[in-house]
Formats: structure tokens, C-alpha cells, sequence
């Protein structure tokens, strides 16, 4: 059985990985050098007789096909990525493997974070079984489906979701190819709904919104310049207990670094308080891409236990935390990103709203001006700041003082 680019791909990764095991080991004693020595010449065997040969018999294979067939090839991957519909080819399991610029921009996500996960996971949690039952029924071979879904980002716009089979060429198992549309499966010929009437539990919502939006701008204007970690953790205060049940503070600088983290009172929750405050952020998949790329993210019922981590025992800590509601937002973006905010709602406790999203990106604006102003002049520096007042709803936990920095994310 001929080796597929696929496989390839996977084999050359597991490389990759393990060629970073091996640089983290020169930390270890003089002594056991000879050990991860033996273990890099091992790598180096594998590569030159096994992955090499690999790539050339791939190579010449690949030389094979003539001037028109590559062309073809080319012009093909340019219709699909410039395709004015968000499309998206996904397996049975709604893994996504490929997805054009406009469904890029559909989602809010970028191509290379959104392959290997699920798509199903972007959708709201009511949508989530059919579309993956619907999925799976299109690759069985049983006809082409369509279905409404709505986007967890923009759950008011209802999706027309279109899934026939593809066949990729040397795969045994067909793939399926979504493609969506705004609008209804039955036109838009349908009568206009009626004016909105007020709402007086939206507008207590937003009432609430606003003090919460005056409170932090309060809690910020108090607060001297320069201070970039009192700025940050004061703003993580003001956002914990109110407004979420656990708020994780994160700064950029090089790296990243943990702040403090807010949960709960109670020794319940102070165990999983204080390894939340020592884990490291960028083993936290969340908080890198939103420290990489100035990705937030807003997710309900979140499908990728691991997005923040584990604990010291391997537990997730979404799951060990009962995390209903996640969402993470970078400060700064679009642009360099100076740090990343985690908010958690647990248990029974509504999940984030869109209008919530809204007004946390707003304040996550005012927080990176705030940790971007200059540093006060001499004569302005010896004047106290004005009293802030304590925040008593939330325990805290920051890291050890002894861990250093993490080194720059590549």
C-alpha cells in the first residue's frame, strides 16, 4: 500500500514533536546526556531510512503528472478557496480538513486553528446532533441533506447548511463537503416578522451591562500608569463575581504569564484555585491562539474539553470545573496583543450572550489603553493613586513568584 500525503504529514509531525522532547531533555543532569543522545541518533536513523525515502518516492510521483494536470490541480484549489460561499470539507465526524476564505470569514476563525476540529462545535449547542447525524448520513452514501443551523458567534442568523459526499481522490472513505447560505430552505418570500416589543428582562440584561462597563472604567481611571499587572488584575476583580464565576489573567510580555486567577470562596474550589494559577498559559490552547492571533473566543457547552489545559492529575480543567459558558478575550487586538482575559460560568448559571461578548470586547479596548499608557514623570509619580476598593466576592491565587517566565511563543 502505496504511503499517502496524509500519513506523511502525521509521521513527519510525531517527528517534530519528539525533536521537541528532546531540546526540553538537555535540561537534565550531565549524566544522563548519553541517554537523550542515544535517542536523537535514533530520530536521525528514522529520518534518513524511513521518512526520506518516503518524500522522494512522493516526489517522483508527484513529477509524474504532467504540466496540464498540475495546472488543473491549481486551478481547481483557487475556485474552492475563492468561492463566494462559505464552504468547508469536513469527515463523518464533522472534522474539519479544509475551508475557504469566505467560510473563514463566516466563522471568525482561521483556517489553520479550525482543521482538526470539529465543526459541529461551532454551531449552537441545539444544532450540534443533527448536523452531526446529518453529516454522517451523507457519508454513508444516503443522498445529499440540508438543514438550519445558526453559528454560536451569531446565534440570531439562521444558516442554511447544504452537505453532499465528495470522494477525494486515493481516500477510501468519502468526505463531506457543507455548503452555507443565509436565508430560510423555503426562500425569503415569508412575511416580515413583527416590530420587537421591549423586553424588561433585556432591558435589565443591559442595565446590568452598563454598571458593569461604569465599574471598570472607574476601577481603571484610579489606577497609575505603568502599572501593567495592578491594571490587569484590578480589571479581573471587577469581572469576577459579578459578572463570572472564574476570571484568569494573563499578560503578554515575550511570553506569556499567568497574573492571577479568581474563582469561588470555599475550600472546595481552592484546590483547583491554585492549580489554575501555577498551570502554565501556553499549555492552554484558548489562550495561545487568542495570544498568537487576537482570536476571542465565545463558546456554550464547550465541545473541546482540553481548550484550557489540565490540572497536575491530567484532568481537564473545563471539565473538572463544570465550565458551562467559556470566553476568551485577547487586549489589544487587532494589533499586538498585551494580554488575555478567561472568563468561566459553571453549572446551572446562564451561558454568555452575544450582547455580553459585546460589551467585554469594548472593555477588554479600555483595559489595553489603559496598560499601554506611558509611565508617570518624576513629579507626578511620588502623588498616591486614589483609593480602589476592594473586591471581596472572589477568592484569589497567583502564580509562584519562582517560576520564571516562559520563554517567547514561536
Amino acid at each position: 500500500m502505496t504511503q499517502t500525503e496524509d500519513d506523511f504529514g502525521d509521521e513527519l509531525a510525531d517527528f517534530v514533536r519528539r525533536v521537541g522532547e528532546l531540546r526540553t531533555a538537555r535540561a537534565r543532569p550531565v549524566g544522563e546526556h548519553s541517554v537523550v543522545l542515544d535517542a536523537a541518533l535514533f530520530e536521525l536513523q528514522h529520518v534518513a531510512e524511513q521518512l526520506w525515502p518516503r518524500y522522494e518516492r512522493m516526489a517522483s510521483g508527484s513529477g509524474g503528472a504532467s504540466r496540464e494536470e498540475r495546472q488543473e490541480r491549481l486551478l481547481l484549489k483557487a475556485l474552492f478557496q475563492r468561492m463566494p460561499l462559505p464552504v468547508v470539507l469536513v469527515d463523518r465526524e464533522t472534522v474539519v480538513r479544509r475551508l475557504n476564505f469566505a467560510a473563514t470569514g463566516l466563522t471568525g476563525i482561521r483556517a489553520g486553528y479550525a482543521t482538526g476540529r470539529p465543526l459541529a462545535a461551532l454551531l449552537t449547542p441545539g444544532d450540534r446532533a443533527a448536523f452531526r447525524s446529518q453529516a454522517a448520513a451523507v457519508a454513508r452514501g444516503e443522498g445529499d441533506r440540508g438543514l438550519m443551523v445558526r453559528l454560536q458567534q451569531r446565534p440570531e442568523e439562521a444558516l442554511l447548511a447544504t452537505l453532499t459526499a465528495l470522494r477525494p481522490p486515493g481516500e477510501p472513505q468519502p468526505a463531506v463537503l457543507v455548503v452555507f447560505q443565509a436565508g430560510s430552505a423555503r426562500g425569503s418570500a415569508a412575511a416580515p416578522p413583527p416590530p420587537k416589543t421591549p423586553d424588561l428582562a433585556e432591558s435589565t440584561g443591559h442595565a446590568e451591562l452598563m454598571d458593569l462597563m461604569d465599574a471598570m472604567a472607574s476601577a481603571l481611571l484610579q489606577l497609575p500608569s505603568g502599572a501593567r499587572e495592578s491594571i490587569l488584575t484590578r480589571a479581573a476583580r471587577v469581572l469576577c463575581g459579578r459578572f463570572a464565576e472564574w476570571v484568569v489573567a494573563d499578560l503578554v510580555d515575550g511570553g506569556l504569564r499567568r497574573v492571577v486567577c479568581l474563582g469561588p470562596k470555599g475550600p472546595a474550589a481552592a484546590p483547583l484555585l491554585h492549580a489554575m494559577a501555577g498551570q502554565e498559559p501556553a499549555s492552554c490552547p484558548v489562550v495561545l491562539e487568542a495570544a498568537r492571533a487576537g482570536n476571542g473566543v465565545l463558546q456554550v457547552q464547550p465541545e473541546d474539553i482540553d481548550g484550557f489545559g489540565h490540572d497536575p492529575t491530567g484532568t481537564p480543567v473545563l471539565a473538572r470545573a463544570e465550565v458551562s459558558s467559556l470566553m476568551c478575550v485577547p487586549l489589544g487586538a487587532p494589533g499586538p496583543v498585551t494580554g488575555v482575559v478567561t472568563l468561566f460560568r459553571t453549572g446551572s448559571a446562564r451561558p454568555f450572550s452575544m450582547a455580553e461578548g459585546q460589551a467585554v470586547d469594548v472593555m477588554s479596548r479600555h483595559i489595553d489603553l489603559a496598560m499601554r499608557r506611558p509611565h508617570p514623570d518624576e513629579s507626578s509619580s511620588s502623588v498616591p493613586p486614589a483609593a480602589v476598593d476592594a473586591e471581596e466576592s472572589c477568592a484569589s491565587a497567583s502564580p509562584p513568584s519562582s517560576a520564571a517566565p516562559p520563554p517567547p511563543s514561536a
